[in-house]
């Protein structure tokens, strides 16, 4: 008999997320992707041209175990805890994805037309990469935080501000996926 790997149910998950909240709240950190970037930048000595990235890392020496564990839990999550079945999908969303030039829909959770060395060499893919990080580099700063920092952290601990870019965050996925990625692809 074959064992079928099935995604942690929210009894159990959720769970841990609210103790790794706990816990950090009660140590006086926040948890966010993008303070993990600027204490690598601050390492690489930005500082030294960007006063932003000007402050002392070994103070956030913990965001690198933030980014390991993202890694090696990705690894770990891939590896040994993926179920490689196909993805239950509607016949309307194969027939939009269809439209829209993605071949294998369900097949896997990474369509190969976006996430492939063939589509990042590409001159489109290339354009996309760099002017999409861009832009996530500078919504995350001036929003102050990225979409994990803001819906982890700032809701948990009831941030009105963070409440605002969450809202601004799923709104602005809409509009791209809506009215800018049909355009794009």
């Amino acid at each position: 008999m074959e064992y079928i790997l099935q995604p942690w149910p929210w009894y159990v998950s959720g769970p841990f997320i609210a103790i790794v909240m706990f816990l950090l709240l009660y140590f006086g950190r926040t948890f966010g992707m993008s303070s993990n970037l600027s204490t690598f930048c601050s390492i690489g000595g930005a500082g030294k041209r960007v006063k932003f990235f000007d402050f002392d890392w070994r103070q956030h020496q913990w965001n690198l175990i933030v980014v390991c564990g993202a890694i090696v839990g990705g690894y770990i999550a891939h590896n040994f805890l993926s179920n490689p079945i196909d993805i239950e999908l509607s016949q309307a969303a194969i027939t939009d994805l269809e439209k829209l030039g993605f071949h294998d829909v369900g097949k896997s959770l990474l369509p190969t037309e976006l996430f492939s060395w063939n589509a990042v060499v590409s001159l489109k893919g290339f354009l996309i990469l760099t002017i999409g990080g861009f832009l996530v580099g500078f919504g995350t700063r001036y929003a102050g935080g990225c979409t994990s920092g803001h819906a982890i952290t700032g809701l948990s601990s009831l941030q009105l501000p963070s409440l605002i870019a969450v809202i601004g965050f799923f709104i602005g996925g809409l509009i791209m996926i809506h009215l800018i990625y049909p355009i794009l692809f």
